[in-house]
């Protein structure tokens, strides 16, 4: 498989100017490559910066130190932590997408056209962005009569799938994936699991961060283990784990 990003050194220090310019750690020294069409989980516990990785490479954060080298569509090498807002916003339009843990919508908009808006900012026709936003929410199980809703209405379950579903309709290159499953019941956790899978066959690299070790390991080729301790002290699952400590 082809390497279409490479993560080397990422680390990012939080200067709290509330707390008197006291620094804290989000995630220091982070490397590993994703491929075409793999799935690389990152597990560990609360507060080692599973997140904080996540919203480096979307841009989010400014990373403190670091690089991540992105291979666009086009060929071109792109450093995803320090290029051009315009060059990362083209790519979040276009090629890279991203699930956070919350719903961040404007009021009003309907559901479908929360999860069609990717699809009209790159040149489809209403008709056409509406009926593949509608396949997706069928898909994950939202009631046909809440996709004229606003999703602010809906439970957190359901505002998930939402997230999820207006991260993929335009089936990204790469995914990112932030506790993308914490908020759904068994059967919606499968649906996802299944898109998951369907995105990887096509092609997609998928991202995802998790505390939900089992769930990562039905879907992931490789696990990165992250936390606050020493290398020597990191476990081990059966499966092809990369280890990565904070130093």
């Amino acid at each position: 498989m082809t390497e279409i990003l490479k993560v080397s050194g990422l680390t990012k220090v939080f200067n709290l100017h509330l707390l008197g310019g006291k620094k804290v750690i989000g995630c220091k020294g982070i490397s590993f490559h994703l491929k075409v069409g793999e799935v690389l989980g990152i597990s560990g516990p609360s507060g080692a910066g599973k997140s904080t990785i996540l919203k480096c490479i979307y841009r989010t954060y400014t990373a403190t130190a670091g690089q991540a080298f992105y291979i666009a569509s086009n060929g071109n090498i792109v450093e995803l932590l320090g290029a051009p807002e315009n060059d990362v916003l083209k790519l979040r339009q276009q090629e890279i997408g991203y699930v956070s843990q919350f719903l961040r919508v404007v009021p009003r908009v309907s559901a479908m056209h929360v999860v069609a808006e990717k699809l009209f900012l790159n040149g489809y026709e209403e008709s056409q962005a509406l009926k593949v936003a509608a396949c997706l929410l069928e898909y994950l199980g939202i009631p046909k009569d809440l996709w004229e809703a606003s999703p602010v209405t809906f439970s957190g379950g359901q505002q998930q799938r939402i997230n999820i579903a207006r991260a993929v309709v335009n089936r990204p290159r790469i995914l990112l994936l932030d506790e993308p499953t914490a908020s759904l019941d068994e059967q919606a956790k499968q649906r996802v699991n299944d898109l998951i899978m369907d995105l990887k066959q096509s092609g997609t690299a998928i991202l995802i961060a998790s505390h939900d070790q089992e769930n990562l390991e039905r879907v992931a080729d490789r696990i990165l283990f992250i936390d606050h301790i020493d290398e020597s002290k990191l476990r081990r699952d059966n499966r092809n784990v990369c280890k990565v400590a904070h130093n």
